[in-house]
């Protein structure tokens, strides 16, 4: 089975991130190791991907970096904003109307269908 589409997962991965730093913030690293864990290794977030959508989020409003030493070495960390929990909510309503669209055109069981 092939891995996903960037252009399929594109979307989301805003989404992805607020939800990982909604608990507490976190750090690029952690967060790609995340994704990769939760999505079984089926998703690998790239690095440039991944400080591209930092800093759209920053510029949005939705998160909040913040520099850290406690660890010994400077660390950019990242935290989620009210607008920022307030986008996820509505990329989550987005994520169950998508769901419940594109499923109606998706096969289940058998995908024979117009093969000959």
């Amino acid at each position: 089975m092939a891995g996903i589409s960037s252009d399929v997962i594109r979307g989301y991965n805003d989404t992805m991130i607020l939800y990982l730093i909604w608990e507490k913030p976190s750090y690029g690293y952690e967060i790609s190791k995340q994704i990769k864990v939760m999505s079984e290794e089926k998703y690998i977030i790239k690095e440039t991907t991944l400080y591209s959508a930092f800093t759209r989020l920053e510029k949005n409003g939705y998160i909040e970096a913040f520099e850290d030493f406690s660890s010994g070495k400077r660390r950019t960390y990242y935290r989620i904003t009210d607008m920022g929990r307030a986008y996820y909510r509505e990329k989550c309503e987005e994520w169950n109307l998508t769901q419940d669209v594109v499923g109606k055109f998706i096969m289940k069981g058998d995908l024979s269908y117009g093969s000959n």
